[in-house]
């Protein structure tokens, strides 16, 4: 079987930047020749000499017509690579693309310009459907200003529910975090995070709040209580290994609780508690604050670090 990865995506969509990237990759210097069959010609021109280090050999099928499998066949008796790559024309109709009965799609990735994403979504939702809907993996670059990427991603899911999708700015990789990937549902009441859960809720609260403000949480949590801190408050909260397991940080918002007096150092508790924004001295600032309903002792966790590795 012959190996074959399909970039696909609109024209401008970064397939060329994305294969240029990955052709200059050390992990990428393997043996034999590869195949880069590209379909259309964007704004970015492949450079002779990546082309030359990676052993690629660069082939152009302008037209769709020319797609077929015996054009393709005389492609691979001509230079007889060991893999091929496909940067395949957006304008296509992906469902239509005929390859040789022996080579086989290994990873199928498709590039999207954010910026221009819900325009494509509206006038030629049927192409960008066909596009996606056996990718392994979405990109979706040029994110910058864009604040309802949770949408972009809806619309993508419908189509492929399994679907690895990253987001992308001028910075690189965008770490988000989107309701939908939440491990607990914010409609439960209280809603109970669990040790994975109490990380992932420790950070999306700091970019998104407004999803928790005034709700009531249930969490297994140790006690700390800094030097200075006012009466009847404390934080509860957990250690993580944020990296390695010389990395290790608090991590917790204070609460108010009227029994804060009765609790020790490095106690555990079980919280029930209600958050909201509001000013607290110790931040320098406005921040979340928990307000306790209920603080019970109990047996420490099995695992008492969490960890984000």
């Amino acid at each position: 079987m012959k190996p074959v990865y399909i970039i696909n995506g609109f024209l401008d969509s970064g397939k060329t930047e994305f294969i240029t990237y990955t052709l200059g990759q050390p992990y990428f210097q393997v043996r034999g020749k590869t195949l880069l069959i590209v379909c259309e010609e964007g704004e970015n021109e492949y450079d002779e000499a990546l082309l030359k280090k990676s052993n690629t050999i660069l082939e152009l099928i302008e037209e769709e017509e020319e797609f077929t499998s015996d054009k393709l066949i005389e492609l691979e008796k001509k230079y007889k690579p060991e893999r091929i790559i496909i940067e395949y024309n957006g304008m296509w109709n992906f469902k239509n693309m005929k390859m040789p009965w022996h080579w086989k799609v290994e990873q199928q990735i498709t590039c999207i310009d954010a910026s221009t994403f819900q325009m494509y979504y509206t006038n030629m939702r049927s192409l960008l459907a066909e596009m996606v809907r056996k990718s392994e993996m979405i990109i979706f670059n040029r994110c910058d200003g864009i604040e309802d990427l949770a949408s972009y991603k809806r619309n993508v899911k419908a189509v492929n529910a399994g679907a690895e999708i990253i987001f992308e700015d001028s910075n690189g990789e965008i770490d988000e975090i989107f309701e939908d990937d939440l491990p607990y549902s914010l409609q439960d009441n209280p809603i109970k995070l669990n040790d994975q859960g109490y990380g992932i809720f420790y950070l999306d609260a700091m970019d998104h709040m407004e999803r928790y403000e005034g709700k009531t949480l249930e969490f297994i949590a140790q006690v700390m209580i800094p030097k200075g801190f006012p009466t009847d408050y404390f934080v509860p909260g957990r250690m993580a290994m944020t990296c390695c397991a010389d990395d290790m940080t608090f991590l917790g918002y204070a609460c108010e609780y009227e029994g804060a007096t009765k609790l020790q150092q490095k106690d555990w508790v079980k919280v029930t508690a209600t958050i909201h924004t509001e000013y607290f001295a110790a931040y320098n600032g406005k921040g979340p604050v928990w307000h306790a309903l209920s603080v019970e002792k109990v047996k420490a966790p099995k695992e008492e670090v969490i960890s984000f590795v």
